[in-house]
């Protein structure tokens, strides 16, 4: 059985994925373990929750590649966790965790977003901080702004909340000339968005559908550590 947990990265995530694997919503702390127990053969790593509750854990990331699971991560908190458990054995996907993993994010911010619940198929409300780099990366590219106002863009959007930052605020806040036409370069950023969070979850899609559905029989080389956190967790009750 194949799963993915992923959420406002990719809305249609349910139309993508077809009979291909199974979607879940963004993980929290036990999601994986649970998806293991009940016979996961690949995972992938997209969304998760982080505010009002617990985080995925590593842990039980490690405790899915010792039983033989592939673990893949992209987009968001899978970009995240794989950077983090590569050495391990996760295989993170796509621009934002090679970033991560080079070193050039270190935030978790920096992938966040606001969006609309579950009932409302998760549509993503506010901008990530990853997705204001490759928008402006690629008009810099294409001489649409200067190399200043990308940085005074880039500066301002660094600055607001992710629950606010959207392309009209980050414009609003950024020190741009007395007669720039602020709401012509608002429009022209929500037109032209690069929208890097849903193209490396696609790519980790790809990448789901592409494994055979079994577990490996080779197990990794260093050796699952059942701490006393960790048997917490794993005795919690099914709920």
């Amino acid at each position: 059985m194949k799963i993915v947990f992923v959420g406002p990265t990719v809305p249609d995530a349910h139309e993508r994925a077809g009979a291909a694997f199974a979607v879940r919503p963004p993980a929290m702390q036990g999601d994986i373990l649970r998806a293991v127990r009940a016979g996961a053969t690949i995972i992938g790593l997209v969304d998760g929750n982080f505010e009002h509750v617990a985080p995925v854990w590593h842990k039980e990331i490690l405790f899915a590649l010792s039983q033989g699971v592939r673990v893949f991560g992209a987009a968001s908190m899978g970009a995240l966790r794989a950077a983090e458990c590569a050495p391990f054995g996760m295989v993170g996907i796509g621009e934002i965790y090679r970033r991560y993993a080079a070193g050039e994010l270190a935030d978790d911010s920096d992938v966040a977003l606001l969006h609309a619940p579950a009932e409302l198929g998760h549509a993503p409300l506010t901008v990530p901080l990853v997705n204001v780099h490759a928008t402006l990366a690629r008009l810099r590219h294409a001489g649409a702004i200067t190399a200043a106002d990308t940085a005074r863009i880039e500066a301002a959007a660094g600055g607001i909340f992710y629950k606010r930052r959207t392309w009209a605020a980050i414009v609003a806040e950024a020190d741009l000339r007395a007669d720039r036409d602020r709401g012509a370069l608002v429009a022209r950023l929500q037109q032209e968005m690069v929208d890097q969070k849903r193209a490396d979850a696609l790519a980790l899609f790809d990448a789901v559908r592409a494994q055979p559905d079994e577990r490996r029989d080779e197990r990794p080389s260093w050796a699952f550590n059942s701490t006393s956190m960790w048997k917490v967790l794993l005795n919690q009750p099914e709920t």
